[in-house]
């Protein structure tokens, strides 16, 4: 069998995602460190949008964006696990575009 590569292309109203590496250990504003197990309340990450449907209309991809990832679908490419979930599961966008943001930067 030869070795030919197929693109990978989302559709409809889908978003692939990688999420981001820093999403583990944190540190509180007074400096104690919180550990990626820790629990106090459901947690979204952010992630890095690799590829959206012909239907996503407010995500571009190299936005960053904010989802629950309890709540999607892991998918692993040539080793390396994304996220596949539908545009009405992002919860914020992060993007050097603005049209009417919250002004508060990452």
């Amino acid at each position: 069998m030869s070795d030919v590569k197929l693109e990978i292309q989302m559709l409809h109203d889908r978003v692939m995602v990688r999420i981001s590496p820093e999403d583990g250990e944190r540190r509180s504003s007074g400096g104690i460190v919180i550990p990626a197990t820790a629990q106090v309340a459901k947690r979204l990450a952010w992630g890095d949008v690799l590829g959206v449907g012909t239907n996503v209309r407010h995500v571009k991809v190299g936005d960053r964006v904010l989802f629950n990832p309890d709540d999607q679908f892991e998918v692993e490419v040539q080793g390396h696990a994304y996220l596949v979930m539908r545009e009405r599961d992002v919860h914020a966008t992060a993007t050097e575009r603005t049209d009417h943001g919250t002004g508060l930067y990452l």
